[in-house]
């Protein structure tokens, strides 16, 4: 593939990109309990939160594999205009489960925005700037952070929550015209085999493992069928990688996981999945259920996470060429373990200073370790699979998303206020406090590796 001729327009239109994924979270989380008070359905909360990230995880190997197919920039394109078109079909929906049908549209499109933007990183930039990019798009995401709560706090206050998912679209525009006059590649013309087989089958695993898992909070038990289809879940997933062995051209390719720096990467990146969406989306559930606050005042408690994320992704794209990249994320993993532990102290009297101070926290570690883990990636494969490598990667960290919204909805009370949610957050803060231990552990398995990447 040719480098590009044109850096700092493709740059623009990654960042663009990456607002646009980064901004997702923070400002939906902040208009949900204001969603939820318009057009009903408390029970359906996690599903518009989780529909999004299943489909967001069913697309990003997807595109991961097109990519290296078909070349970067249809693929970008094709994503960008799916997730568009979702942005403004939920915008205008007018009940809970039309909500969720549109997210799910938009959750498939986001799957090319949360992957091929690394993926084009790695193509144009040599190690030691990769981890300097790194940096920078996380600083993204640190604009984001800010702009998403504060933004949605206001909308939902002053105007309404359908203009959150309307703000999608200038933007989305402006990043397809910069990479399509910037961005100039060649992609090898040959005749290739689409794994189908792989595709179906690992949409329809992920799609009936999540409906098994949100009915098990709805009926409150492990019934017979919902036994089966747990069952039948895992059977497809042995399928899936059973497809994945014999494929020729596989979506995932299972040698990927041969490489410890992608397994060790995305085995932690699951976890971590997992820890950031509970705490990006139950804060603010704290703040509006437990304290009795507004939407503007979840946002302001989630600032300081916003700011400290691209501090710490800078300073982790700057000690990667010269310090081992366990040292780096083991330091950020440590963080979060102390951040979700201060989660488990909170009360009804607690405070939004003292909020922020452990938000704060919290994005250090993010920082630390996404930003190492994102490189280590992007730069211990070549450009042939590195769309892959990047698509299984987001995979594990969408995957952890959605089992954790999922998972800690079942911890969730019906009641989004009070005593009753106050307790049952506390079940969830303490469910993350054990994830980030086991995260740290599987971490330490990087201190026995020899970092020699790519440096194409």
């Amino acid at each position: 593939m040719e480098k590009v001729t044109k850096q700092k327009p493709v740059v623009a239109a990654l960042l663009i990109a990456t607002f646009l994924t980064a901004i997702e979270g923070t400002i939906v989380s902040t208009a949900m309990p204001k969603i939820v008070e318009d057009l009903g359905g408390s029970h359906l909360y996690t599903w518009v939160i989780s529909i999004y990230l299943l489909a967001l995880v069913i697309s990003t190997p997807i595109f991961g594999k097109l990519a290296d197919l078909y070349g970067r920039k249809p693929m970008f394109t094709i994503g960008a205009i799916i997730f568009l078109v979702g942005s403004v079909l939920s915008g205008t929906s007018m009940t809970m489960q039309h909500l969720i049908i549109c997210r799910a549209i938009q959750g498939l499109g986001a799957g090319a925005l949360a992957t091929i933007p690394f993926t084009i990183i790695g193509d144009v930039f040599e190690f030691k700037m990769r981890a300097k990019m790194q940096g920078l798009i996380s600083s993204v995401w640190g604009i984001a952070g800010i702009v998403g709560p504060l933004a949605g706090g206001v909308i939902v206050d002053q105007i309404t929550w359908h203009w959150i998912f309307y703000l999608n679209l200038p933007f989305g525009i402006a990043a397809l015209v910069l990479l399509w006059t910037s961005l100039h590649e060649t992609v090898e013309k040959k005749k290739h085999t689409i794994d189908y087989a792989g595709i179906l089958t690992f949409a329809l695993t992920m799609t009936a493992f999540l409906f098994a898992l949100n009915q098990v909070k709805e009926t409150g038990n492990l019934s017979p069928g919902l036994i089966g289809r747990f069952t039948a879940a895992a059977a497809g997933l042995a399928l899936f990688f059973w497809i994945e062995a014999k494929s020729k051209e596989p979506m995932l390719p299972l040698s990927l996981f041969k490489n410890p720096f992608i397994a060790i990467s995305n085995g932690a990146g699951f976890l971590l999945g997992f820890i950031l969406v509970t705490v990006t989306f139950y804060i603010p559930l704290w703040v509006q259920g437990v304290t009795g606050l507004n939407a503007t005042s979840s946002g302001i408690a989630m600032l300081p996470m916003s700011v400290t994320w691209p501090i710490a992704s800078m300073l982790s794209g700057r000690w990667m060429s010269r310090r081992p990249i366990s040292q780096i994320t083991m330091l950020g993993v440590g963080i979060i373990i102390a951040a979700t532990l201060s989660f488990t102290f909170f009360d009804e009297q607690t405070t939004i200073p003292r909020i922020m101070v452990n938000t704060a926290v919290a994005g250090l570690g993010f920082g630390l370790t996404f930003t190492a883990f994102t490189v280590a990636v992007q730069s211990s494969v070549g450009w042939n699979v590195r769309g892959a490598a990047m698509g299984s990667h987001n995979l594990l960290k969408s995957l952890g998303q959605v089992i954790g919204i999922s998972v800690s909805g079942l911890l969730l009370s019906e009641q989004l206020q009070g005593p009753a949610l106050q307790h049952s957050l506390h079940g969830v803060y303490i469910l993350v406090s054990v994830l980030a231990v086991c995260a740290f552990g599987v971490t330490a398995f990087l201190l026995k590796q020899n970092e020699t990447f790519s440096k194409e």
